[in-house]
């Protein structure tokens, strides 16, 4: 009888480790956030097949979003990025905007000759109503590179802008 239980033991051990080889893995996607009440700082993927990410950090006091990415091979931010949200939202100078970010995964075509980051950045701001989705050039480099200007993919409203 032991020797039966010794036998079955190591028949699901095997069948175990032979299933978990053939089962089809996903990749874990993990990213992170803070903020305060002056910034928030967080974390998006670059790249897919290479496990790099880069750091964001929104400005609420001047409405600027900036970011880099730091370059597995050398450990240096090679790659800078920035936007001017508070002018893509329309806030005034004087406003105290109210903001929110995520990040998330988008899979975007290349398009003239420009490959973008498997990351995408989403920004919401309470005074518009509106939340907009920015994404930035994947730009794998070993040497500093200037910074890169992120583009806008689009906007949507969810809710009304408020009143002054």
């Amino acid at each position: 009888m032991k020797r039966e239980r010794s036998l079955w033991v190591a028949v699901g051990l095997a069948a175990g480790l032979a299933i978990s080889t053939l089962w089809p893995h996903e990749p874990l996607h993990a990213v992170s956030n803070d903020r305060s009440s002056k910034f928030a700082i967080f974390t998006t993927e670059v790249a897919a097949l290479t496990p790099m990410e880069g750091v964001f950090v929104l400005d609420f006091l001047t409405g600027r979003l900036t970011g880099a990415v730091l370059n597995n091979t050398s450990g240096k931010f090679t790659t800078a990025y920035f936007r001017n949200v508070a002018a893509d939202f329309g806030v005034k100078p004087r406003a105290k905007p109210d903001y929110a970010v995520v990040s998330g995964r988008v899979q975007l075509p290349a398009r003239g000759g420009i490959t973008p980051a498997t990351g995408a950045v989403y920004i919401a701001e309470m005074t518009s109503g509106k939340v907009a989705a920015y994404t930035f050039p994947f730009i794998n480099s070993q040497a500093p590179v200037p910074p890169v200007q992120m583009g806008i993919l689009d906007f949507f409203s969810f809710r009304q802008q408020a009143q002054e």
